[in-house]
């Protein structure tokens, strides 16, 4: 879908970055309230607080709520909604899963949350709908998402089948992490069983041979993390981590046996779910062999990303979130926004037959090109490369990150060699390091000419031609090659292996 020209998006997004709304997710285990500012198509929280409660806790056994956890939850709930208030979130809503919908006592707790949270919407969702929510919410940052996707709360285990983007067949099981333990009496070989059972009763799950296996919650993101600290992964982001089928197999299988003191001494365990963590790690290989995934790939995206992507106008949902990550950037931290159009223009003679791929790297790079503009030149390097590194948009996976963090540093003059665009290159093969290197001298010659205004811009122009790179200068536009302009046609020239050439012509 194409997206509104810059003029148009600039107007929008005004009004839209200013909105807040708010989502309650009342789980099984944990309680969180999440406020997003503004509706765009990487959504940004600026207020994510968790209570970690075990509402459903003892569930499986009593059929009721745990009775310990539904006052502090109450009082959280209540501290939620003051704070929802206080910032301004409109709308605001409550969505409670597998624990509420199931336990005997559920419609007594909400007419209680109803009695603390006036005019909030409280809604239960059922198995199908979670599933939904999740679906969305995995799609608004793996748009083209194909494969299974598995979202693992405390009390149920959602499943849906993605096919190129779309959500297809969906199944709700009961076996959240802390369900699952109280089924198996904490034994996890009885686990195994329980689990192994409950998946034959979903025979869609085979069709998920050699596709991906997406998971999404807060039990299998612990997992991803600890994976990051024990490998020494140079970027601490779990959103588009990736595993092959045998590391992930690997990983759960030594989490799955662990005792807790050997749990407790593994780097990144998370120490508020050492309980569950063999439990989820059960499921995690047995949906493994169930589906037969080639790899699996951790999605930060859930449920609240699901509900948030149902504010988005069909237009902005469905723009390539690449695209929207590097508008986003150039909106908040820019100077201009006619220019990242007339620099992927201007650059385009420089990368004649690239892939779809790399064109749509390319154009995001001419977007975020300017972020460092209002910081200490002393440090634009430097802080456009963590800030583009780990920005929070959801569409970016680690490959793009590196690589436009990378493009930003060599557009500020960062040394090649410097020991902060380590991570990144870690992440780069060859190749892509030569192009961002490449793109990288490209925009530092441009914003030298131009003084990062199109109409400089517009004065100039790149060719290449035989072994030469041609530099056509129009005289009386404002630029000319002074000794900082040759110096940088020179670098951008040798990072291609070309040789040089300025022209001048009349105006």
């Amino acid at each position: 879908m194409d997206l509104l020209s810059p003029a148009e998006a600039h107007g929008r997004n005004a009004d839209d970055a200013r909105r807040r709304v708010g989502v309650v997710d009342l789980g099984s285990n944990s309680v969180r309230l999440v406020i997003f500012e503004g509706l765009s198509r990487n959504p940004l929280p600026i207020f994510n607080e968790k209570a970690v409660l075990g509402l459903g806790r003892g569930l499986q056994m009593t059929g009721r709520l745990n009775e310990e956890a539904i006052g502090p939850a109450l009082t959280v709930m209540s501290r939620y909604f003051a704070v929802a208030r206080a910032m301004g979130a409109d709308p605001v809503e409550v969505v409670a899963t597998a624990a509420t919908r199931d336990a005997a006592n559920g419609a007594e707790f909400i007419a209680a949350l109803r009695a603390r949270l006036p005019g909030i919407p409280i809604r239960v969702l059922s198995g199908e709908e979670e599933g939904a929510h999740s679906a969305d919410g995995v799609l608004l940052g793996f748009p083209g998402a194909d494969g299974i996707l598995g979202d693992l709360g405390g009390g149920s285990l959602e499943l849906v089948e993605l096919d190129a983007g779309r959500a297809g067949a969906a199944a709700s099981l009961p076996m959240g992490a802390i369900r699952l333990a109280d089924r198996a009496a904490g034994e996890v070989a009885k686990a195994r069983a329980i689990v192994e059972a409950d998946l034959a009763r979903v025979p869609w799950l085979k069709r998920g041979a050699g596709r991906d296996l997406y998971l999404v919650g807060g039990a299998w993101r612990a997992l991803a993390r600890m994976h990051i600290a024990q490998t020494g992964y140079p970027l601490s982001i779990v959103h588009h981590y990736v595993l092959p089928r045998e590391e992930a197999r690997d990983l759960a299988g030594v989490v799955a046996q662990a005792p807790r003191r050997t749990l407790e001494k593994m780097p990144g365990a998370p120490a508020k779910r050492l309980g569950d963590m063999p439990f989820a790690a059960v499921v995690l290989r047995r949906l493994l062999r169930a589906t037969g995934a080639r790899r699996v790939v951790f999605s930060a995206n859930g449920l609240r990303e699901g509900w948030y992507a149902r504010l988005l106008p069909a237009d902005v949902r469905g723009a390539d979130p690449l695209l929207c990550a590097g508008r986003d950037l150039a909106a908040r931290f820019g100077r201009e926004p006619e220019l990242p159009p007339a620099l992927r223009a201007w650059t385009d003679p420089l990368f004649e037959g690239e892939a779809p791929d790399q064109a749509a790297l390319r154009e995001a790079a001419c977007w975020i090109a300017d972020i460092g503009s209002h910081d200490h030149p002393d440090y634009r390097a430097e802080q456009g490369f963590y800030r583009v590194l780990r920005q929070p948009g959801v569409g970016l996976d680690h490959h793009q990150r590196a690589f436009l963090a990378l493009v930003v540093a060599l557009r500020y003059e960062a040394e090649a060699s410097a020991p902060f665009l380590a991570c990144a290159r870690q992440l780069l093969d060859a190749d892509a390091q030569r192009r961002a290197e490449q793109l990288g001298a490209a925009l530092r010659l441009a914003f030298t000419l131009s003084g990062g205004t199109p109409v400089l811009l517009a004065g100039t122009a790149l060719a290449r031609h035989g072994g030469e790179l041609r530099l056509r200068l129009v005289e009386g536009s404002g630029v000319f090659a002074g000794e900082s302009v040759q110096r940088r046609l020179d670098a951008l020239a040798a990072a291609l292996g070309l040789a040089a050439v300025v022209e001048v012509a009349g105006g």
